[in-house]
């Protein structure tokens, strides 16, 4: 993940600064969740991480700032060939030719041992050493920066501590790439205490690795920006950077700053007042058609749609997923090309009544199928089965799957793999009857 802090600071005289601070750009990172997508929607996607930073130099060269910090996973990984490392060379040029200087710092997807291929980078990028903690000054803004790239992907040992002291009359700036404690599910890379920063003595730290945006101090202030672009349903809601501004040594204000062109949003769609599912499809319709025009703003949306509540289309809805998906689908076209994309369909509804307690053939199917939870030969006849399944399949699909059933299966739990099995086989079966 990378944080960047953008400054632009007046000649003494003025006593103030402005300083811009983004988080994590994972250069050339796909999107995911966007199969069957196709078209001008496709290439905004394809190229959203790339235009996100496109769009942060541009406010950067509009705003004249002083300088940028990258705090590690400017790149996702290695390069697949040179034309990852070409953009960021031009997009440095562009701040070059605006005597604006950018200080690098390398972090985990980024780290020195992941990278193979390497290009001759601007002469106003300056690269934070991976052997030890490195400062670079700017003289005449009276600034300080202070940082360590990691020099292998899994970096285990508390960097702060070797961080050099303070430099008196400066404003010090410590930019660390960190899961600071595993915030958020993050890996605990270069861990360390929130106090351990606040104890370092400077008056900001810039730091990467997380990906939600949070100011977990003020004075000194210690600040995750969050990442530039949002790649998945777990990166939802506005991405960018933060202008600080800063006077007399201190920060005044933080404000956002969004670049994002392509922005997750989760939709939930209350239908438990629908009488049909064609009323649903309309509410599913509605709300996209809202949703991009309070929230869109010229990016392309991707929403999670979930139907939600108690209902007696339950069945019917569950039994059509397929078509809901494409009918929300439709909808989003219909509105533009490159202006909304339903990445997925959840039917997250409840019938009314517990199948169990229901006196026919679905009531019986349910107490089975609620008896079988129970069951602990089956139990374990399935966890078998299921252990080699799950073995089988790609390592990325294990880590990140949302399905709820597919994460049952992954997880070992019998339990829940049942009653997820009964539940749609009972609506499916309520479906056909109806």
């Amino acid at each position: 993940m990378l944080s960047s802090i953008l400054c632009r600071n007046r000649p003494r005289h003025f006593q103030d600064n402005y300083c811009r601070i983004n988080s994590d750009i994972h250069l050339d990172s796909p999107l995911k969740g966007l199969s069957g997508q196709q078209g001008a929607a496709a290439e905004r996607i394809r190229t959203a991480t790339r235009v996100a930073f496109d769009n942060l130099v541009s406010q950067a060269v509009e705003d004249e700032v002083d300088f940028i910090v990258i705090a590690g996973d400017l790149y996702d990984g290695d390069w697949r060939d040179y034309q990852t490392g070409l953009f960021f060379a031009k997009q440095m040029g562009r701040l070059a030719q605006a005597d604006i200087p950018v200080f690098l710092l390398h972090g985990n997807h980024d780290a020195e041992s992941q990278i193979t291929r390497r290009l001759t980078l601007p002469t106003n990028v300056r690269v934070f050493s991976a052997r030890k903690p490195e400062t670079f000054r700017l003289q005449h803004l009276d600034v300080a920066v202070h940082g360590q790239s990691f020099r292998q992907r899994d970096v285990t040992d508390n960097l702060v501590t070797a961080y050099p002291p303070i430099i008196a009359g400066c404003f010090n700036i410590g930019v660390l790439h960190t899961g600071l404690g595993g915030m958020h599910g993050h890996v605990n890379y270069a861990p360390c205490a929130i106090e351990d920063l606040i104890n370092k003595g400077y008056d900001y730290w810039a730091l990467g690795h997380v990906h939600k945006a949070a100011v977990l101090h003020e004075r000194p202030h210690v600040v995750f920006c969050g990442n530039l672009q949002g790649r998945h349903i777990r990166e939802s809601g506005p991405k960018g950077a933060s202008l600080v501004l800063v006077e007399d040594g201190q920060v005044e204000r933080i404000s956002p700053l969004h670049v994002d062109c392509v922005r997750w949003i989760h939709l939930p769609v209350p239908v438990d007042q629908c009488s049909t599912s064609a009323d649903a499809i309309d509410l599913v319709r509605q709300t996209i058609a809202d949703t991009v025009e309070r929230e869109a703003e010229g990016r392309l949306l991707v929403c999670r749609i979930e139907l939600t509540g108690r209902t007696e289309l339950h069945g019917e809805l569950l039994a059509s997923a397929d078509h809901l998906l494409a009918e929300a689908r439709a909808a989003a076209l219909g509105l533009g090309e490159v202006v909304a994309w339903i990445e997925r369909l959840v039917i997250a509804t409840a019938s009314p009544e517990s199948a169990a307690s229901r006196k026919d053939a679905l009531g019986d199917l349910q107490r089975i199928m609620e008896g079988a939870g129970g069951d602990v030969d089956l139990h374990a006849r399935l966890a078998l089965d299921l252990g080699d399944l799950v073995r089988k399949l790609p390592h990325d699909v294990r880590k990140e799957s949302e399905d709820a059933v597919l994460k049952a299966a992954i997880d070992g739990n019998v339990a829940a793999l049942i009653t997820h099995a009964g539940a749609y086989l009972s609506a499916r079966l309520e479906a056909e009857k109806a």
